[in-house]
């Protein structure tokens, strides 16, 4: 049978891998596999409770930490530095941490913010590393949670560390036949994708990952380890299903509602470029209103030559998922080429990262990276991108306007994820996540050289057609009047919260609330 197309891991994240920042602009967010669900006393030993006076750690400062952790302190000099102080995208490859701390438990979390807050230092916290303004690392402290990964399951209830990975979770999950609507992207931490909204392959069924979050607990810049959930501490609940991380603390273990999985369809389909505007309309016209069941995604891509792609799962067999697609197909016209495959749902999930071939512990970083196995085999990637959400379909010349800057030169990808289905049947302001009303959530993806340029000139050429609003898990530094644009309507009750559980401001994004 003919392996289907790779899934670049990369295209299709659905998140952050988390963030939470200090001073200077570098971010801070974690995880951990507590099940504890109302855990409220205050821990860690670094004087959490007062900001003190600014000064530089010494040497002392740095041992008195790295023995106070169960974890593991790396600093500049030592052997795994190198390795430790890098993330996915090797743009930020220059940044060079005053030091990385792997986390093992909340007491390290908050070993760690005490040691901030005490010093003034910048702090940036660490899942995946997928930051896409490269805000899971800076000057200062970066707190890696993949340590704290553990994923168990019980009475449809999962129980994830916020340093997991997404393939893990699907992995670990599958042996309980269950699952979580999650994204694609196998090396993302769950808890940026699930902070940030989570939109996935299952989403129009089940909700984002967001919507399934039953708790999630959360060190706070008081050091506290609060659970939080629909009756307590229900406004930071609230805030982290959507909201962003980086902002209200450190977050180190999420209580998800699952669902039960089947055998599902995936689909590959490919139409040649001069149908890519024809396409382009009649995707969007059946993607966002096919049944709950279907989802999908269109990538318009430059990579060498140019390509229309729509690619899916149906949560469904192969004859049920045909159907649909024919409806596709008699507005866009027959595709040039189709690959249907009935699956499990690990497969499927390993086929949407682009590890259709490999094992689950081969779909990791390779090489000397944090988060990677034994036999990773995923490689780092160079890119910049920018989002929009898209609240009404394209007219015609914007459909010949996105298909205009696909076909520029260079190497770049725009994906367009339908949404509609379960997503929009809850209300703009029940959770942090403000975009229910859109249609499908738009990727302006590029890589290499060139690629901001790409990126720059193709999200301008396109706001006049989808507008302002975007998504905040596909964080983009450059974007004016992002507090409207990622969160619409919910930006002044998240600001409330913010001045409410953290009025010293030690967690500071550059685009913080």
């Amino acid at each position: 049978m003919r392996i289907p197309p790779d899934r670049r891991a990369f295209l299709r994240t659905g998140g952050l891998a988390a963030l939470a920042l200090g001073a200077q602009g570098t971010p801070a967010l974690g995880a951990t596999g507590m099940t504890g669900r109302d855990a409220t006393g205050v821990i860690g030993t670094t004087g959490v409770t007062g900001r003190g006076a600014a000064s530089a750690p010494r040497p002392v400062d740095w041992r008195a930490l790295a023995g106070g952790l169960e974890g593991k302190l790396v600093r500049p000099g030592d052997a795994t530095y190198d390795g430790a102080r890098k993330l996915f995208n090797p743009a930020f490859d220059a940044v060079r941490p005053s030091g990385v701390a792997y986390c093992a438990n909340p007491s390290d979390v908050a070993e760690c913010v005490g040691f901030a807050r005490r010093l003034n230092l910048p702090l940036a916290v660490r899942s995946g590393g997928h930051s896409y303004a490269g805000w899971s690392t800076g000057t200062g402290l970066v707190l890696d949670v993949s340590r704290m990964s553990k994923v168990s399951h019980a009475s449809g209830r999962a129980t994830v560390g916020a340093g997991a990975k997404l393939i893990d979770v699907y992995d670990k999950l599958a042996a309980s036949g269950v699952s979580i609507p999650a994204g694609t992207c196998a090396t993302v931490g769950v808890s940026g994708l699930a902070l940030g909204g989570g939109i996935g392959v299952v989403s129009r069924k089940y909700g984002l990952t967001c919507d399934v979050m039953e708790s999630v607990q959360i060190v706070t810049a008081d050091g506290r380890l609060l659970t939080c959930d629909a009756n307590h501490n229900a406004d930071l609940y609230w805030a982290s299903r959507g909201g962003g991380g980086g902002n209200l603390g450190v977050a180190v273990s999420f209580g998800f509602r699952t669902h039960p999985t089947r055998e599902v369809t995936v689909f590959f389909l490919h139409w040649p470029w001069s149908r890519a505007v024809r396409a382009l309309r009649a995707w969007q016209a059946w993607g966002p209103s096919a049944p709950d069941a279907m989802w999908s995604g269109m990538h318009l891509s430059r990579n060498g030559g140019t390509d229309v792609e729509v690619v899916g799962l149906y949560l469904g067999g192969r004859a049920g998922c045909e159907r649909l697609l024919d409806r596709l197909a008699d507005a866009a016209g027959s595709p040039s080429s189709s690959w249907v495959r009935q699956t499990s749902y690990r497969q499927a999930m390993l086929t949407m990262a682009g590890c259709s071939s490999l094992s689950v512990s081969q779909c990791h970083l390779g090489g000397s990276l944090p988060g990677q196995t034994r036999g990773g085999r995923l490689s780092r990637d160079t890119f910049k991108a920018k989002s929009h959400m898209a609240y009404r379909p394209l007219s015609e010349a914007g459909a010949k306007a996105l298909v205009a800057q696909v076909a520029r030169p260079g190497e770049h990808t725009v994906l367009l994820d339908a949404l509609g289905g379960a997503v929009a049947r809850v209300r703009p302001d029940a959770t942090a996540f403000p975009h229910r009303a859109a249609l499908y959530s738009v990727q302006y993806y590029a890589h290499r050289s060139g690629a901001a340029g790409w990126a720059r000139t193709a999200h301008a050429a396109m706001r006049p057609h989808f507008g302002d609003h975007a998504y905040v898990n596909y964080i983009d530094p450059e974007l004016g009047g992002w507090r409207a644009a990622y969160y619409g309507g919910n930006a002044a009750r998240l600001a409330q919260i913010k001045a409410t559980r953290d009025p010293g401001r030690l967690f500071r994004l550059p685009q913080g609330i």
